[in-house]
């Protein structure tokens, strides 16, 4: 008995926040598009995507200064 493949579920585009195909049948998932997709890779590529450093910069010590 060969089973049903699953339903195509909608889910929001991380990219645009419209509707987006979560299914194989979109390569793109879970983007909507290809466009939406390489948006969010130059976001990543350029950093825009950084957490922020809790680390001081190179020049200050660590920890706390009173006990140095």
């Amino acid at each position: 008995m060969k089973k049903d493949p699953l339903p195509a579920r909608l889910v929001v585009c991380p990219g645009c926040g419209g509707p987006s195909v979560y299914a194989p049948s979109n390569p793109f998932r879970p983007f909507c598009s290809e466009r939406c997709k390489n948006i969010d890779l130059g976001a990543w590529a350029s950093e825009d995507f950084r957490l922020p450093a809790d680390t001081p910069p190179d020049d200050q010590p660590y920890g706390d200064p009173r006990l140095h």
